[in-house]
């Protein structure tokens, strides 16, 4: 595993030296329509100001400076040094304050009961899973919440995704099994999940086969983020299908491309 993470912070200090600290999308990440599990999380953390929130794996920033932003203490945590430094950059840009550390999900550098909040967004599938799970519940507060949304493994188009898109991931990443809810469940009591993303993924599709983007040039869920205002129209059209569709056959949500699961401690 040590081998696997000292990869994965390879892997992410380079990509801190890429990014432009203007373009790195803060409140799209959340209120974009082509961000519904953020708009889901934060519909159901509701009122954030002077929650202690620690953001695990908190990647370019959107989410630490999002919630500084909501008027939250925010610890922002990574295990690549370059994410850190650039997030301080990114909330400088947005005019907030928080902290950063260095550190791996399954062993934080925090007392026990320190955080109300523990977010984590696309971290679960490059870790170790239930020693993350285990370690988030021993910084939470009583009564504190467990957020994390990552990619599911069923979707056999977003398989194929994969397994081209490989320029612009890691070869040790996992996404989440269904199954694994039941890792939750051992550690937590209360544990509710949705999941987005079914036939809302023509626009995967679109971008391929239509409008020609290589997926190892350009990151996808970058992409729907970047377009969102183009997309709008045939996103929100595909939204309402998903979610009547999905009502009606609930075993077809395997078969989203991501899942958020909240775990109330």
């Amino acid at each position: 595993m040590s081998e696997i993470l000292q990869k994965e912070e390879v892997f992410h200090d380079h990509w801190a030296t890429s990014v432009n600290v203007d373009e790195v999308m803060v409140d799209e990440f959340f209120e974009a329509c082509t961000s519904p599990e953020n708009r889901f999380i934060i519909e159901s953390l509701g009122d954030v100001r002077g929650k202690k929130i620690i953001e695990l794996g908190c990647g370019l920033g959107e989410a630490a400076v999002y919630f500084a932003k909501k008027g939250a203490e925010v610890v922002a945590t990574d295990i690549s040094s370059g994410m850190c430094a650039l997030v301080k950059k990114v909330a400088e840009r947005h005019g907030v304050s928080l902290l950063t550390a260095q550190a791996y999900a399954d062993k934080m550098p925090f007392p026990d009961e320190s955080f109300d909040i523990v977010y984590a967004a696309n971290l679960l599938h490059h870790v170790d899973i239930e020693a993350a799970i285990k370690e988030a519940k021993r910084v939470l507060k009583p009564g504190g919440k467990f957020v994390s949304w990552d990619p599911l493994a069923h979707n056999p188009v977003i398989n194929v995704y994969r397994r081209m898109a490989m320029g612009v991931r890691t070869e040790d990443e996992h996404p989440i099994r269904m199954k694994q809810l039941d890792l939750f469940r051992k550690y937590f009591g209360e544990v509710k999940y949705e999941t987005f993303w079914f036939t809302t993924l023509f626009i995967f599709l679109k971008f391929y086969f239509i409008d020609r983007v290589d997926p190892n040039k350009e990151r996808y869920w970058k992409k729907i983020l970047v377009d969102h205002k183009k997309l709008e129209k045939t996103y929100l059209q595909l939204e309402k299908f998903d979610k009547f569709i999905l009502k009606i056959f609930p075993f077809l949500k395997r078969y989203c491309w991501n899942i958020v699961i909240i775990a109330k401690k």
